[in-house]
């Protein structure tokens, strides 16, 4: 069973995510935070991550740079995910190291057919 992290700072779209992920047969891990995000991806090593650009203690950002220092999340799939895109946004996150972007409120469609799209090319 591949591992998911969602990684956001507000409980209700980390719920919604994690009902859905797992209705999808994926096991779901959460973080409330940049900081605990970047200690639960080093220590669980999940399939793929969501990992939300605002956060306390730590930004996406941030936490995305940490993670690919780490041979083993050097090509993990990490979705940015963002409730305040601006025009741009989708080009810098990728341009960051992103292998994804989804703008909040994320389409259940566009959640579950990019999750899917980016673990079946990984191996």
């Amino acid at each position: 069973m591949k591992k998911i992290l969602i990684a956001d700072d507000k409980a209700t779209s980390r719920e919604l995510l994690r009902t859905v992920l797992e209705r999808q047969g994926y096991e779901v891990m959460e973080a409330a935070d940049g900081e605990e995000a970047l200690q639960k991806a080093l220590a669980e090593l999940p399939d793929l991550i969501l990992l939300d650009l605002q956060m306390p203690r730590r930004t996406g950002y941030e936490v995305l740079g940490e993670l690919r220092k780490d041979p083993r999340h050097a090509a993990l799939p990490i979705i940015a995910l963002t409730a305040s895109a601006m025009q741009g946004d989708r080009e810098r996150a990728l341009a960051a190291g992103f292998t994804g972007y989804l703008a909040k409120p994320v389409p259940l469609v566009h959640l579950r057919e990019e999750v899917q799209r980016l673990l079946q090319t990984k191996e």
